[in-house]
């Protein structure tokens, strides 16, 4: 197919920012005084993988949520590259927010960050989170949109190809958007974009 997922996504990405330094920062940024929030705007929605005390609906102002990061391990390959959510600049974004309690950041955020940041791809930001219980200041993992790992615009055509073939280490990008989509639904966030998306797979 012309202008193909892997000819889009080129080479493997080698990223020259240092994770572990990047942690460093965050952790000095969180201070250790408190408790740690996290917003959650995709698959840490349904599968968190850490111990949280408190969970609440948040909306953030400045960011949304999109499709549009490549994936060559964890839902696609260097050879079929599949497609993770972002958290991109503009708009507004519903999502949860999760409390890890004091005493349990320091085991529970490095485990996160193995997960979120092998690489250092996303820019860890503490935004604004709202909720009806008062606004949160929480960790979120956005990408910039200068990051090669951002797709830029993708034709529908890329996108059916992306959801037919690529497929990594936790499964295919197609079951990946679908179970997001889907908790999203469940907790009454509607995410319209995701939904046209995923109604390409029809045509499949």
């Amino acid at each position: 197919m012309e202008n193909s997922a892997k000819q889009l996504a080129g080479p493997g990405v080698r990223v020259s920012r240092n994770p572990a330094h990047m942690l460093e920062t965050v952790i000095r940024e969180w201070g250790g005084q408190s408790d740690l929030w996290v917003f959650a705007y995709a698959s840490l929605i349904w599968r968190p993988e850490f111990e949280h005390a408190e969970e609440r609906f948040a909306t953030i102002h400045g960011y949304h949520r999109a499709l549009k990061m490549w994936s060559r391990l964890n839902r696609g390959t260097p050879d079929c590259p599949g497609l993770v959510f972002g958290l991109l600049h503009g708009g507004s974004c519903k999502g949860m927010v999760f409390r890890i309690p004091q005493a349990q950041v320091a085991g529970a955020l490095p485990a996160l960050w193995e997960r979120e940041m092998p690489n250092g791809v996303y820019d860890p930001k503490w935004l604004r989170c709202q909720t009806v219980e008062g606004d949160v200041r929480a960790l979120a993992f956005t990408l910039s949109k200068r990051s090669p790992s951002h797709t830029g615009v993708l034709s529908e055509d890329v996108y059916r190809q992306i959801f037919s073939d690529s497929c990594g280490r936790y499964g295919t990008t197609r079951e990946y958007a679908q179970l997001t989509y889907d908790k999203l639904r469940t907790l009454g966030i509607h995410d319209q974009a995701l939904g046209k998306l995923l109604a390409l797979v029809k045509a499949l």
